[in-house]
């Protein structure tokens, strides 16, 4: 029976890194909808769905075993999801003009429910958890890729 290698089994890790990392996002993201009622804005709804595919988009890479293939299918999804979380963060914190943001009805992108430590708001977690996808998509791109 063959053993896996080191590298696989690290690459299988950092692919799991990524599931459970967007497994806790949209967990977190579900919990503030339906627990706590912060209704989502528009731009909360685009980043989901880039987010909540990515669930299973993983989850099918990690078993039975490690799929390098999955890399091509997740990647675009969070530089999408990523580039809005960047939108929402630049136009929650005021650096892009309100009156370009998407929100015209419904509940507004700016609207602040949460800020940790008094600087860390919902767009900011958002785009801090796409940033580290990418981030870890790019290192299993690159150590696949050899």
């Amino acid at each position: 029976m063959a053993q896996p290698d080191k590298a696989t089994n690290t690459n299988w890790t950092l692919l799991f890194l990524c599931w459970l990392l967007v497994s806790v996002s949209a967990t977190i993201s579900i919990f503030f909808s339906s627990v706590l009622e912060y209704e989502p804005c528009v731009l909360c709804w685009y980043q989901r769905i880039f987010l909540f595919p990515l669930i299973f988009i993983f989850a099918a890479g990690l078993f039975p075993a490690f799929d390098k293939s999955v890399i091509r299918y997740a990647l675009p999804l969070t530089i999408a999801g990523g580039l809005i979380a960047l939108y929402h963060t630049l136009l929650y914190a005021g650096i892009i003009p309100a009156n370009i943001q998407p929100c015209s009805q419904g509940v507004s992108c700016t609207e602040k429910y949460i800020e940790l430590f008094g600087f860390v708001s919902i767009p900011m977690m958002s785009f801090f958890a796409f940033s580290t996808l990418v981030t870890l998509l790019i290192i299993l791109k690159r150590r696949t890729s050899k």
